[in-house]
């Protein structure tokens, strides 16, 4: 494979103070948001966006992810079915006490119809080997690698203008029979994304402050 230079240049403290200031601000206005428009997203900018979540890290560079966009409204039914199979069984029958009364801020329930709403749906798949052909080769890192791959799609969405959700039905196997997914791959998570519906609102949230999350040594 081979290396080459890196191409770096460095910034002045001034311009990395504001970069980062900025980016900062950007990023602590994203919210997770459950009521989508139907307004169609281009396709160059998800394409842009996945890109940007495929430049991400990963264990020995396997890149163990697999991105699908379902945009076919009838797929979204069949999505929206399953899950809302799997979520009616998580709040009467798995969801502790505890669990559900954490969840009373965001006034959710089992029914789902955002995954209907919503223009697009990103499902991210982990692979756990990777096998093309008759070869099989491990990856490393599995989880940790798309963890941050989904993390730089998050981000990337809030910055190309878009409202996201992450969602995890549990469990997920039902995606990897709708969408037909090989043997190696398992559903890591689902992503509504798209714009908001006019005067959509969002849980009042505070999060932690930086003194009480960050320690320095």
């Amino acid at each position: 494979m081979g290396f080459q230079k890196l191409k770096y240049k460095r910034k002045n403290v001034k311009d990395m103070e504001s970069i980062s200031a900025h980016f900062m601000e950007i990023m602590a206005k994203r919210r997770s948001v459950r009521s989508f428009s139907s307004k169609a997203i281009p396709d160059i900018v998800l394409e842009n966006v996945l890109k940007t979540a495929m430049s991400a890290p990963s264990g020995a560079n396997k890149q163990p992810w697999q991105f699908i966009i379902v945009k076919d409204k009838s797929v979204k039914k069949k999505i929206r079915k399953a899950a809302e199979i799997e979520e009616k069984k998580f709040y009467k029958e798995r969801a502790t006490k505890e669990w559900l009364k954490d969840l009373n801020k965001f006034a959710t329930n089992w029914e789902k119809p955002f995954l209907e709403e919503a223009p697009a749906i990103i499902v991210i798949f982990r692979q756990s080997y990777d096998h093309r052909g008759n070869t099989k080769k491990k990856n490393y890192y599995v989880s940790e690698s798309v963890g941050i791959a989904c993390g730089f799609l998050i981000a990337a969405l809030h910055n190309a203008g878009l409202v996201s959700l992450t969602h995890t039905p549990s469990p997920m196997g039902f995606l990897e029979e709708i969408l037909d997914r090989p043997k190696n791959e398992k559903a890591f998570l689902l992503i509504p994304v798209g714009y908001p519906q006019k005067n959509t609102e969002v849980p009042i949230l505070k999060k932690r402050s930086y003194k009480n999350t960050v320690k320095v040594y």
